[in-house]
C-alpha cells in the first residue's frame, strides 16, 4: 500500500509552470469563497438553519464569514499541499461543531473533497502524506461517528419521520449505514483521485525523460552514423585512389625509363596507365553517386558492381602482373561451395583487403612474388560458429628503403575488419616478406 502511495519514491510532484498555477488556485479559491458565501446565504433564506439551536446565539453574518474562511485554505493547495489540506478539515470540523448546517452547502463540500484530493495528488513527501490523510479520515469518521450515537439526534430524527419501518431495515440504521457508505465513497474518490493524477504525472515526467533520452541518443547514434560514414569515404578514397595512383606511378617511371630504347614498351607502359586512370575514375564516380544517393552501406556502392569488388574480383587483383609483380591465386572451401554463402558486404571488405595489401607490396617492397588465399569455412568454431571467411597476402620481398607509407592502409584494414567483428593480423613474417590476413565471421544462413 505504501509503495502505491510512493511513500518511498524521491520523484516530487510540481507544477509545470508555478507561478500560473499558484494564480489559478488564487482564483479558484476566490470562486469557491464567493459561492459559499452566497450558498450559505441562500441556505439561510430558506430556512434551512432554523429549527436548530446550534449556533442560534451567533451573529447572523457568522455562517458566510465560517464559509469564506473553510475554503481559502485552497489558495495553497499546491504550493502547499498537506498544509492545506489539515486546515481545511480543522476549518471544516470548527464549523461543524460551531453550525453544522453550514457545512451541508455544496461549495464546502466541494472544498473539503478538493483539498482531500490535493493533498494526494500534490504532496511532496508522502509520508507525512498518508499521516496526514490518517488525521484526517480519523477525525472525519470520529465525528460522524460521534453524531450518530448522539441519542438527542437519534430522537429527533425518529420523531421527525416517525416510528414505522417502511424497508427492511429501521430508519435509524439505514439512516447510519447511509451515511458510512457516503462517507467511504467521498473519502475514498478523493483519494483515488488524488493518487491517480499523482501517478499519471509520474508517468507523463517519465515519458518526457525518456522522449528526450531518445532524443538525444538519436542525436547521438546520428552523430556516430556520419563518422562513421566518413571513415568509410576516406576507407574507399584511399583503397580507390591508391591502387591506381600506384599502378600509374610505376607505370610511368617504366615508361621514362624506355621511352628512348623501347617505344613499344612504353607504348604498352602508357596504355597501363590509360586503363588505370579511367577505372580509378569509374570507381570515383561511382563513389560519388553513392554519397548523393546517401546509402551508406558498405560494399553496395555502384563503384563495386563496376570494379567487381567481391570474392571473384580477388582473382581478378591476383592477375594482375602488369607492374612486374608475379602473384599466385588459391581459393580453399569447406564445404565446396561454400563462397556462395559470403554475403556482399564481407565480400567487398575482403576484396579490398586484398587491394590494398597488394597495393602495399608494389609501393613498399622488393618483392617479385606474392600470394593471395581465399579460405571459405562454413564449419565454424566457438569464435565465430557459423564459419568464417578470410584472405591471406603473403610476399617475399623485404621493406624498400625510403618508402615508408603514411600508415592509413592498414587502419582501414583494420577498421573495416572491426565494422565485421573480424580480426586481423599484419606485419612482417619470420622468414621474409611480409603477412596480411584478415577473417571475418559470417552470419547464420547468409546469401550472397
Amino acid at each position: 500500500m505504501t509503495r502505491w502511495f510512493g511513500a518511498d519514491a524521491e520523484w516530487e510532484r510540481v507544477p509545470a509552470d508555478p507561478r500560473r498555477a499558484y494564480r489559478h488556485d488564487l482564483i479558484l479559491a476566490g470562486c469557491l469563497m464567493t459561492l459559499g458565501v452566497l450558498a450559505t446565504e441562500l441556505a439561510r433564506s430558506a430556512g434551512m438553519f432554523l429549527g436548530t439551536s446550534q449556533g442560534s446565539d451567533l451573529p447572523g453574518w457568522a455562517p458566510h464569514v465560517l464559509a469564506a474562511v473553510t475554503t481559502l485554505p485552497l489558495a495553497w493547495r499546491r504550493r502547499f499541499p498537506i498544509a492545506s489540506m489539515l486546515v481545511v478539515y480543522a476549518l471544516f470540523l470548527g464549523t461543524g461543531l460551531s453550525m453544522n448546517a453550514v457545512t451541508q452547502v455544496a461549495p464546502l463540500q466541494v472544498a473539503s473533497f478538493m483539498a482531500l484530493y490535493s493533498g494526494v495528488a500534490w504532496a511532496r513527501d508522502r509520508r507525512a502524506m498518508l499521516i496526514g490523510v490518517g488525521v484526517v479520515l480519523v477525525t472525519m469518521f470520529g465525528w460522524i461517528a460521534v453524531q450518530l450515537s448522539d441519542a438527542t439526534v437519534r430522537d429527533e430524527f425518529l420523531e421527525f419521520i416517525g416510528r414505522d419501518q417502511p424497508g427492511l431495515l429501521s430508519p435509524w440504521v439505514a439512516l447510519t449505514l447511509h451515511q458510512l457508505l457516503m462517507n467511504i465513497v467521498y473519502f475514498g474518490g478523493a483519494i483515488l483521485l488524488g493518487q491517480s493524477g499523482w501517478h499519471g504525472a509520474r508517468r507523463r515526467e517519465q515519458i518526457a525523460v525518456q522522449s528526450a533520452t531518445i532524443e538525444r541518443q538519436a542525436e547521438e547514434l546520428r552523430d556516430h552514423a556520419i563518422l562513421e560514414e566518413r571513415m568509410r569515404i576516406a576507407r574507399e578514397l584511399h583503397d580507390v585512389v591508391a591502387h591506381h595512383v600506384s599502378v600509374i606511378g610505376v607505370q610511368a617511371a617504366a615508361a621514362r625509363r624506355v621511352l628512348t630504347r623501347d617505344p613499344d614498351k612504353a607504348t604498352e607502359a602508357l596504355a597501363v596507365i590509360e586503363k588505370s586512370s579511367r577505372e580509378g575514375v569509374e570507381q570515383m564516380r561511382g563513389l560519388v553517386g553513392t554519397l548523393r544517393q546517401g546509402d551508406g552501406s558498405e560494399g553496395t556502392t555502384p563503384a563495386d558492381s563496376a570494379s567487381t569488388a567481391n570474392l571473384a574480383g580477388i582473382a581478378l587483383l591476383a592477375g594482375d602482373d602488369t607492374d612486374g609483380l608475379t602473384c599466385a591465386y588459391r581459393l580453399v572451401e569447406e564445404p565446396v561451395g561454400a563462397t556462395e554463402s559470403v554475403p556482399g558486404p564481407v565480400g567487398a571488405t575482403l576484396y579490398r583487403t586484398t587491394q590494398e595489401a597488394l597495393n602495399n607490396v608494389r609501393k613498399h617492397s622488393t618483392a617479385r612474388g606474392a600470394s593471395v588465399t581465399l579460405r571459405v569455412d562454413r564449419r565454424g568454431d566457438r569464435r565465430m560458429p557459423h564459419g568464417w571467411a578470410e584472405v591471406e597476402v603473403l610476399d617475399d620481398g623485404r621493406p624498400r628503403p625510403g618508402t615508408s607509407g603514411s600508415g592509413l592502409g592498414l587502419l582501414g584494414i583494420r577498421e573495416r575488419a572491426a565494422a565485421h567483428d573480424g580480426e586481423v593480423d599484419a606485419g612482417p613474417r619470420a622468414t621474409t616478406g611480409y603477412r596480411v590476413r584478415v577473417r571475418l565471421p559470417l552470419p547464420e544462413g547468409a546469401l550472397r
